[in-house]
């Protein structure tokens, strides 16, 4: 694996960036919207900044970090010799496939495709030409901070392209852990109903916004509250999720709770929007 591309330079796709730039590897970062890209290399700017405060890196080392980094608004403008693609664009299934779709004809055959999904089927996505070549690679956000990879194999996903993924994450001094293909994997699995758990408490008035985050934190020690949570996550990306869980599984424990739905009918999204369960 020398050289690396990502496709949406959203939250997740700038964190990815950052992380394969900070590791030395050419990294080609794609998004059709320039000014998220701009903000995207700024926002890496800023964040390697603090690491230069901190005395974690010197100021040579965050341009070379930078000058690793290449910003491109045009799909078609892909390097045909990239190793491994990585997407990051929105939750949207029909989305992802087109982009699949279109770049097999862009990339080298042996080029490796890897989606960021947070809960969308791997089997489901591997309609390109390559389907052996394609496998799940979800990273934590923040990114730069967290160490947790999940590496999902989908149902044609091979061994060598798991252990290629899997060697890999490990160059990034990141810890991957293997999940087989099924809604949500193990991290939304568990985190989603519990936040949307968390909601419906609020929409019954069981507790206040602030009441709920505080008994999570201090009862359960988790460092920040399944509410604020959903605000950094983002509403649309939780309720996206519910769904894929929902009629993945078919079960109605992972209905999304209709709080959940209002408020982003409302784009009240959370951190992204100014406004969630907190205001920003």
């Amino acid at each position: 694996m020398k050289k690396i591309a990502v496709i949406g330079a959203g939250t997740m796709g700038n964190g990815i960036a950052h992380v394969f730039a900070q590791f030395c590897f050419p990294v080609q970062l794609i998004d059709l919207n320039e000014s998220i890209l701009t903000h995207a290399f700024n926002t890496i700017s800023k964040n390697l900044d603090r690491q230069v405060k901190k005395e974690i890196i010197d100021i040579n080392t965050k341009n070379n970090i930078l000058s690793n980094i290449s910003l491109k608004s045009n799909i078609d403008s892909i390097d045909f010799d990239t190793d491994l693609v990585i997407e990051a664009i929105v939750e949207k299934k029909d989305a992802k496939i087109l982009l699949f779709n279109k770049l097999d004809s862009l990339i080298n055959k042996d080029s490796i495709f890897a989606t960021n999904t947070s809960a969308i089927s791997i089997t489901e996505l591997q309609i390109s030409n390559r389907p052996d070549k394609f496998i799940g690679m979800h990273f934590m956000n923040p990114v730069p901070v967290m160490k947790l990879v999940e590496l999902i194999k989908g149902y044609l996903t091979s061994d060598e392209t798991f252990n290629k993924i899997n060697s890999l994450v490990y160059q990034l001094n990141k810890e991957p852990v293997l999940v087989n293909d099924s809604p949500g994997f193990i991290s939304n699995r568990v985190l989603m109903p519990m936040i949307n758990e968390a909601i419906f408490a609020l929409y019954e008035n069981v507790a206040s916004v602030k009441d709920i985050d505080s008994v999570m934190k201090l009862g359960m020690n988790h460092p920040m509250g399944p509410l604020q949570l959903a605000d950094f996550i983002g509403l649309d990306v939780c309720l996206d999720i519910m769904n894929v869980l929902f009629s993945g599984f078919n079960d109605p424990k992972y209905r999304p709770c209709p709080l959940l739905k209002k408020m982003v009918a409302a784009n009240k999204l959370g951190k992204k929007s100014g406004e969630g369960f907190y205001k920003y």
